[in-house]
């Protein structure tokens, strides 16, 4: 059957390269994005899919009770996929109060508005609603524990993971209480095009293009399982088309690597493939900076449910992934140069000024 989908800030990092992949592999179905367009929403890009029969762009936040009723009546959704969310862990730490209103409040709007056009239409059996989590809501692992499996308790540990974890908590509540049919997934750190520069692979790949220090969070070892983004599209693909109302599925690269050994590979990868670099070899560039608030030591995902239920696992290795990323990044500088503005610059000197002794 065809879907008409309704992508909640798909003008971001994620949500743009899935409305791309959905709508490349499933032509006649319909998308419609919804992105507030905050700092790191950016309608660039979707660049390729403006103008097509089957997909629309609305400018609004998911805050806003009466265009969200308005999207899922007119446009008669029947699947939501939820990515619109603050959701950079150092942001959370200076401006906690905007990850509440946005993940929280704004996920429950979402959900209500969701259930009565769910009411209205006599409850399909077809209709979905996907809420795309992190893995951070489960806190952090020593190095010797286990992997977080969809039954790991939650201990959010920043006020990003928690506000997140909240929303989780809503989504799982309303399958509960209401029937309603949601699915949460919960995904280890994504990298790859699109993504805002004060991310940690894209930031390294600009800093060392532009000479600049390339700071690294405390020791270096907190680690971290990377999933290349392209991997994450295939899996939500397959959550929506094949998942279990009111089931959550980890979804993981199984990729653990430490911070420090990965500045190392984009240093590497760096010193290869960019043509004039202001320093070399790069890694002179590394910076040892104090450490972050609450900085979790270690995440990583057991994605077995996904493998073992839905027949799905990444294809991705972090070197293909790393070399894939760093290459988008220096052949669309016309892309991130324009992001690097006098507020992000004022955020970045917040956050990186005082070095670790």
């Amino acid at each position: 059957m065809s879907r008409r989908l309704l992508v909640t800030g798909g003008a971001g990092f994620i949500g743009s390269n899935f409305v791309q992949h959905w709508c490349q592999n499933y032509p006649e179905d319909r998308v419609v994005v919804l992105d507030a367009l905050t700092y790191a929403g950016n309608r660039s890009n979707l660049a390729t899919l403006e103008g097509k029969e089957n997909f629309r762009f609305v400018e609004g936040d998911i805050c806003d009770r009466a265009i969200v009723d308005e999207l899922l009546a007119s446009e008669k959704i029947d699947t939501i996929a939820h990515f619109a969310a603050e959701s950079h862990v150092d942001r959370s730490i200076l401006g906690p109060s905007a990850f509440v209103q946005t993940n929280v409040v704004g996920t429950l709007n979402l959900l209500e508005a969701f259930r009565q056009h769910w009411v209205n239409n006599s409850y399909p059996d077809s209709y979905r609603f996907l809420h795309v989590s992190t893995d951070e809501v489960y806190g952090s692992l020593a190095p010797e524990d286990p992997a977080f499996s969809e039954t790991t308790p939650y201990a959010p540990n920043s006020p990003y993971s928690a506000s997140k974890a909240g929303s989780d908590h809503l989504v799982r509540a309303y399958f509960h209480t209401y029937s309603l049919p949601t699915m949460i997934t919960n995904c280890s750190n994504n990298y790859g095009p699109y993504q805002f520069p004060e991310k940690l692979i894209p930031l390294m790949c600009i800093n060392t293009l532009m000479g600049k220090q390339l700071p690294v969070y405390g020791d270096g070892k907190n680690v971290r399982d990377w999933l290349y983004v392209g991997d994450h599209c295939t899996a939500l693909d397959v959550v929506i088309h094949r998942g279990t109302p009111g089931e959550t599925y980890n979804i993981g690269g199984n990729n653990e690597v430490e911070n420090i050994n990965l500045v190392q590979m984009l240093c590497q990868l760096m010193d290869e493939l960019a043509t004039d670099l202001p320093v070399r070899p790069s890694n002179q560039l590394i910076t040892f900076v104090k450490d972050r608030l609450g900085h979790d030591r270690r995440y990583a995902i057991n994605a077995t449910k996904m493998k073992t239920q839905l027949d799905w696992s990444p294809s991705v290795t972090i070197e293909q992934g790393l070399r894939l990323t760093v290459a988008w990044y220096l052949s669309h500088q016309d892309w991130w140069q324009p992001l690097l503005s006098e507020e992000y610059q004022a955020y970045y000197n917040q956050v990186y000024t005082q070095t670790a002794s």
